[in-house]
């Protein structure tokens, strides 16, 4: 498709000049701040005078990124009521025992129940005598050398807060050694390169930046920030804005720990029943859970069932043995599995048990113990495998998604780059210039799983593939697609294209064939709130006058028709918009909603975060919508979420991942790009630059994916 065939029917240049004029806010103006972080930072230890400058440091980045700063050396703060006016909890270089007992209970129950925590260097000199801290910060302190330069390795870095990097960092900062290795009960984010400092402790494994998750909540820790330069340092700035955001739950972020790894002392419950710590000499730490009867349990706050496949345990018995299940959310909750404990003759003799999990849940962990009278068996320690666990993605938030691309080194030749006469690889038919530079849609070693780890960064759940009929180059390439999406936990829709000769009948035809080629897939999306119906997207469906013939395919697929126009809907199940530039003054929404809504019928209006092709199709005249440094996006999602304007979505739809001729991409653009030729960057986008504003339209629609899921909710 040419970038001509996407033209919609604009309004007239008054109209233009009119939405232009809205767009061009300031970021920032057009809304109150997004959520807010309280940041806590008492000692009662050594005292670090970076302190001022790290409070300073957030504060700044929550003017240019939408949030507000609490800062207090207050313990009183940690109730219940006042945690709930926020997104997350900042232990900034806090030390020794800042927190009574009712305190602590409050900041348990506060992220058990959702919120988010982040540490910052000292936060983990904290608390050395409340086991649930431990767990939450990941690892205590130990020791330290000389402040000194040293190499970090960037392990992961897809998260928010380590994608502006690259593999390695040198900088300079006090460098921690911790009283055991995170990784088993952590996703290890960075870690130290011994080699490259003295005084490191650890050896070749030494993280020093990692996540979790903990209970429902989220915690990240980051043993970087001793120095006041360091809060100077726009890299670790970049950084800690990641780690906040991601605490807040304003993007989605991989914080899974890896399959079989998470180990768990027995004995450090957050909550039982009849059990209790017993001192056995041969066990990890000199303890075990014991005293375990008939009918006894143990909950553990901080370890989740999700994605659990197996469970395994270090135990012993002199008593009756018996039987622990596996339950998720309470003790009475849903029963993932169950295994038995023999007799093994000593309460120091052990032995290791396991079972496969065969129940499905994303609780805390529970452990429910049974078997004949008397005292039954201890627990040493115990496992879960699980596989990758992410961040919930939403299903009704769908991406405009594009396989249109191809390039010598995949597909042997140039594919749709060239568009507007253009010469690749430098050279191509965009204003914004890919990260990826340009790429295959048919690269499925490195393209296609990067976007889809983008797509799940972004928090939606679904891609509308763009599909030009059966044997069409994006046919060819949809089951590689679909396997790439899995991976990811994404789901795939369809947008079906006006190909040459496309009529009613052989858009039936061809919603039958897909649904019948690959309806089976695990990443094909059925709507579950909708029948478990397949989603088709059909583009200038006014094209086309009579579509009686849809009725043969709509009670087993959901097909929507391009427009507002509810006098042209009919045999179609609802509407969406596409349009990158009307989403600005939403003309039509809401009498589009609230038809829809008296009809049974879907609403999905399209959000767009601007629009340019000057590159893709020299001198034409349709209007360039400027993003202005986000301000653009956050109107058309406004818009779409006000009941009284975007008339109460049932889906909204994002126009787009990456049509890139017309410039209306959320994929990371380069920050860098060739030069010469007058490539736009995303710099100034939500007050980010360089290489950190590259995904800054991603993490915006993760941010705007969680408002739309609080407004679903009412």
């Amino acid at each position: 498709m040419t970038t001509l065939i996407r033209r919609l029917r604009r309004g007239g240049a008054a109209l233009i000049l009119a939405l232009l004029g809205t767009l061009l806010v300031p970021a920032g103006t057009a809304h109150a701040a997004a959520f807010e972080i309280l940041v806590f930072s008492k000692t009662a230890g050594f005292r670090h005078d970076a302190i001022p400058a790290g409070i300073d440091t957030l504060r700044t980045l929550g003017q240019q990124n939408d949030f507000t700063v609490t800062a207090t050396e207050d313990g009183g703060a940690f109730t219940a009521g006042n945690l709930a006016n926020y997104e997350a909890v900042v232990f900034l270089n806090t030390t020794g025992d800042v927190l009574n007992s009712s305190q602590q209970t409050a900041l348990q129950s506060y992220v058990d129940s959702g919120g988010g925590y982040l540490g910052v260097h000292a936060a983990a000199d904290t608390e050395y005598d409340w086991p649930y801290y431990g767990q939450l910060v990941g690892a205590w302190f130990q020791s330290h050398p000389a402040i000194q330069r040293a190499v970090i390795r960037n392990e992961d870095r897809t998260h928010p807060a380590t994608t502006h990097l690259g593999a390695t960092w040198t900088r300079t900062d006090e460098w921690y050694n911790y009283r055991a290795n995170p990784r088993p009960n952590v996703h290890v984010l960075q870690t130290l390169d011994e080699s490259t400092y003295s005084g490191g402790s650890m050896g070749a494994d030494h993280p020093i930046t990692w996540c979790h998750s903990q209970g429902q909540g989220r915690s990240f820790y980051t043993g970087l920030g001793h120095t006041i330069e360091s809060y100077a340092d726009p890299a670790f700035r970049s950084l800690l804005l990641g780690g906040v955001r991601y605490a807040a739950g304003q993007v989605a972020a991989n914080c899974s720990v890896p399959a079989g790894t998470v180990q768990v002392e027995a004995e450090s419950y957050t909550a039982g029943s009849g059990v209790q710590t017993a001192a056995h000499a041969p066990a990890s730490g000199g303890q075990t859970l014991g005293y375990i009867d008939n009918g006894d349990w143990a909950g553990y706050s901080s370890v989740s069932t999700a994605g659990a496949k197996t469970f395994t345990a270090k135990v012993s018995s002199a008593g009756a043995g018996g039987t622990i299940e596996i339950r998720s959310g309470s003790a009475a909750g849903t029963l993932l599995g169950s295994v038995s404990v023999p007799v093994t003759g000593g309460w120091e003799t052990f032995t290791t048990v396991t079972t496969t999990l065969t129940g499905s849940a994303s609780g805390p962990l529970f452990l429910r113990f049974t078997g004949g009278g008397g005292a039954l068996f201890d627990i040493d320690t115990f496992s879960l495998g699980a596989g990758p666990v992410s961040a919930a993605l939403a299903d009704d938030v769908h991406l405009f998604y594009y396989p249109w691309y191809g390039s010598p080194a995949v597909s042997g030749g140039w594919r749709h780059w060239q568009q507007g006469g253009r010469t690749p690889p430098d050279d191509v038919g965009a204003d914004f210039y890919p990260a990826l530079g340009p790429y295959d849609s048919g690269d499925y070693q490195s393209t296609v799983p990067q976007h889809m780890e983008w797509v799940a960064r972004s928090g939606a759940g679904v891609i509308v593939y763009s599909w030009w009929g059966r044997d069409s180059y994006e046919d060819r390439l949809v089951q590689g697609m679909l396997d790439a999406a899995h991976e990811q936990g994404i789901e795939v829709a369809w947008h079906l294209e006006p190909y040459a000769g496309r009529t009613a009948a052989s858009t039936v035809a061809d919603i039958e064939y897909i649904n019948r080629t690959y309806g089976s897939h695990p990443a094909f999306h059925r709507s579950s709130e909708h029948g478990g119906r397949s989603a088709f997207y059909v583009f200038q469906s006014l094209d086309i006058t009579d579509w009686a013939a849809l009725d043969q395919v709509t009670d087993t697929s959901i097909v929507l028709a391009q427009t507002t126009d509810t006098s042209k809907i009919a045999h179609f199940s609802g509407m969406y918009t596409y349009d990158g530039i009307a989403g600005a003054t939403a003309p039509g929404w809401k009498q589009a909603g609230d038809y829809a809504r008296a009809q049974g019928l879907i609403w999905a209006p399209s959000v767009a975060p601007g629009y340019i092709d000057d590159r893709a199709v020299p001198g034409n005249s349709t209007p360039t919508v400027q993003r202005a440094n986000g301000a653009a996006y956050d109107r058309q999602w406004t818009n779409a979420l006000d009941p009284a304007i975007g008339g109460s979505p049932s889906w909204v739809s994002v126009t787009s991942f990456n049509e890139w001729h017309e410039g209306s991409s959320i994929e990371p653009a380069d920050s860098a790009p060739p030069g010469g030729r007058g490539y736009l960057t995303y710099d100034g986008a939500y007050g980010l630059n360089g290489q950190a504003a590259e995904t800054a339209y991603l993490d915006r629609t993760a941010y705007w994916v969680s408002r739309f899921r609080a407004v679903a909710r009412g």
